[in-house]
Formats: structure tokens, sequence, C-alpha cells
């Protein structure tokens, strides 16, 4: 597939995706959600990638849905937006979560709608210091959707993921790294600089152990103690016979650094 609204490379490990609308700032339409599902699918086939960026070209990192590509004029048939969320947005969602590799998201700059809630789909996520976050569904009457009503009140509880999604106020980096929603707030001028050095680093890291890691929050909503105990002892049972946990017990005790191979 050619590829017209994102750009997606793959180097050293490393997988960079960036949405590539930036006249739109990068708003999502059914060719944009096309070209992303050829992306992750090549990133599943390919041996070598060990860590994803995800980022925007321009001045804003994704602005939601595009809607000038799907026409609601009062008096036109209406749009199945439950079609486009079980078509789209919720298959994208699921198949970062279930990625096998960590997934950094470098916010930009606007994160509105979707758009917000596809970065925090992501597992590690920086924003640049004049980046924002709008959870601007409730002006078009709707509701938070990919992954916005489960994530919201599972980061920042349910008093401020209300605030967010009724009043649809923005957001600026710097509070939401206060508020827990992101890992960092950054320069603008240093955003992808650190973002690339957290993915080299996650390129050389051992990235079963992240992928299983990754698991196990995700079944920590659902699973009681006994169970989650119970998923940590199978994880770790099989973790402990993997290369990469002899190689990082030989490195430590050798005083050396590790090179881990990711299996």
């Amino acid at each position: 597939m050619t590829y017209e609204s994102i750009q997606f490379k793959i180097d050293n490990g490393i997988a960079v995706l960036t949405l590539n609308r930036p006249d739109r700032l990068n708003s999502f339409t059914q060719a944009m959600h096309l070209e992303v599902r050829d992306a992750l699918t090549k990133l599943q086939e390919d041996k070598t990638a060990r860590v994803l960026v995800l980022t925007g070209a321009g001045r804003g990192f994704c602005a939601g849905q595009d809607l000038n590509d799907r026409a609601v004029d009062p008096g036109a048939p209406s749009v199945d937006l439950g079609e486009s969320v079980e078509k789209f947005y919720a298959p994208l969602v699921l198949t970062l979560k279930n990625l096998p590799m960590p997934v950094i998201c470098a916010v930009n700059g606007v994160a509105a709608g979707a758009g917000a809630n596809l970065a925090l789909a992501c597992d590690i996520v920086l924003a640049a210091k004049s980046a924002s976050f709008i959870e601007a569904f409730c002006k078009l009457g709707l509701i938070p959707d990919t992954g916005g009503t489960w994530h919201l009140p599972r980061l920042i509880g349910p008093a401020r993921a209300t605030g967010l999604a009724m009043l649809g106020e923005k957001l600026s980096a710097e509070k939401a790294e206060q508020w827990g929603l992101i890992w960092r707030c950054v320069p603008d001028e240093a955003l992808m600089d650190e973002a690339m050095a957290m993915a080299e680093h996650f390129a050389a890291a051992p990235t079963k152990g992240l992928a299983f890691t990754k698991k196990a929050f995700q079944a920590s909503y659902t699973n009681s103690l006994e169970d989650q105990l119970q998923l940590e002892a199978r994880m770790m049972r099989e973790l402990g016979y993997s290369h990469d946990y002899r190689e990082g017990v030989a490195a430590f005790i050798g005083k050396r650094p590790a090179h881990f191979k990711g299996e």
C-alpha cells in the first residue's frame, strides 16, 4: 500500500508511525484508518521491530475524526457512528494495547476527541509543553470513544474524568502530567529527541518481559488478587526460561551491559 495520510518506517528495531495530514490537524478519514491498519499489520509481521513511536506531523497530534469525511447535514440520512467505532477505532485501540512491544506516543500538539484517546491507548505518553488534550465529544452530543470512557477514569479518577468528558475543556500538557494522565511533559524542541532516546532504550531492552508487563496490567483490571498472582506465576515461569532472563542475570553478576534479544 502506498501511504498518503501517514508516514511509516522501521529502522534498527524502532518503528515510527507519523499521522500525516497536517493541514487537517491529522484528523482521521477512512483512508487514513486503512493506512494505519496496514502499517500496524506490517509492524506485527516484522521480526526486528521492538518498539513503536506514534506521533503527528505539523502543529497538531490528531484532531480526532475529520467531520468532512462523513456528511451529516440535517436533511441527510443519519450516519452510523457505532459502525465507525466497531470497524476502525476499536480495532485500532485493541491493536495498540496488544502489540507485544512498548508503544510510545509523542504528542506534538493538540490531541482532541479520538486523537486524545488514541494517545491514552499507548503505553507511555510524552507531550510537548504546548500540547493539549480536549475531550470534545460533549460538544457534539457524543461520548468519549476510542477507549476514552475506559482509560480516563482509570488514569485520573472519576471526578476529573467526568469533568473533562462533560465540559470539554482544554487540558494543558503540564496539567495532564500533574494529574497523571501522561508520563511526562517536555519542552517542545526536546519532544522527539526524548521520544527517540526512549525508543532506543526499548529497542535494546528485554521486549518479551515488557510485553508481558502490558498483558499483566490489563488483566489486573478484571482479575481478583488470587487470579493475578496465578497469572504472575505463569508469566514468571515462562520468562524465567527465556534467553533475556539468563542474559540479564549473567550481565548483572558479571557487571557488564546486557545484550538482550527481545525474545
